[in-house]
């Protein structure tokens, strides 16, 4: 006995498979294969939360397309370039400790910003350093107002 689920309309046996879905944004074009229960009889199926990540890396990498911002390998091979970690790209780049985790693996649509930056670094990594020297650099009283103190 299997524990299978069936097609509610039918009753027909479903069975763990592919099967193509295209996404369209801003006039982007994505195919990829949407794992899911279908059955032989119906082009529907169920897809489970884990089955759903696959469908939101999709459109978050077809985002980034239609919006120009970098995508989750371009992400990786820049970051490796300045020879950072996943952590420590988060603290000087932005985003925070797990964000070029989550860029990374397609589960976070990266900020203009974030994008941007990591296009400069990429064309000169040698600015780095900048980002390096006011992450130790103290914050003064005056610096963190518009103007002089009354």
């Amino acid at each position: 006995m299997t524990n299978d689920p069936v097609y509610p309309e039918t009753g027909a046996a479903m069975h763990r498979g592919v099967r193509p879905v295209t996404l369209s944004y801003k006039g982007e074009e994505i195919t990829f294969d949407m794992p899911g229960w279908y059955c032989d009889d119906s082009e529907d199926g169920i897809v489970t939360g884990e089955d759903m990540k696959v469908s939101d890396r999709m459109l978050n990498r077809l985002k980034a397309r239609g919006e120009g911002l970098l995508e989750p390998e371009e992400i990786r091979r820049i970051r490796k370039k300045l020879s950072l970690s996943q952590a420590m790209a988060g603290q000087m780049i932005g985003g925070g400790p797990r964000a070029f985790q989550k860029y990374e693996s397609g589960d976070l649509l990266p900020s203009r910003a974030i994008s941007s930056a990591l296009a400069l670094l990429d064309h000169d990594p040698k600015a780095l350093s900048v980002l390096k020297a006011r992450r130790h650099r103290p914050i003064s009283v005056e610096s963190r107002h518009d103007g002089p103190r009354p």
